[in-house]
């Protein structure tokens, strides 16, 4: 399953002031609510918060990059598709 890491960290440290920082977490939670409408959901971990999706092609679609193991997302990849590569 493609997931990837969500970090606040300085999300809001190149703001100048408290309107701008509201600004910023209001565009943030937006962006959240329309992860959970295309399917994304969050998987708590013992030290993250992973944001994942079942399908592979949307979480493509977002231009996330999946934190996967690289062995695991080789398998994601169907055969016929490897070989119409070549």
């Amino acid at each position: 399953m493609s997931f990837f890491t969500w970090k606040d960290d300085g999300l809001t440290s190149d703001c100048s002031s408290l309107d701008a920082m509201a600004s910023r977490f209001e565009e943030t939670a937006h962006l959240i609510k329309k992860l959970s409408k295309k399917g994304f959901t969050l998987k708590k971990t013992q030290k993250n918060q992973l944001i994942i999706h079942s399908d592979p092609k949307v979480f493509d679609q977002w231009g996330f990059i999946s934190e996967e193991l690289p062995f695991k997302q080789l398998s994601l990849i169907p055969d016929d598709e490897i070989m119409s590569n070549f």
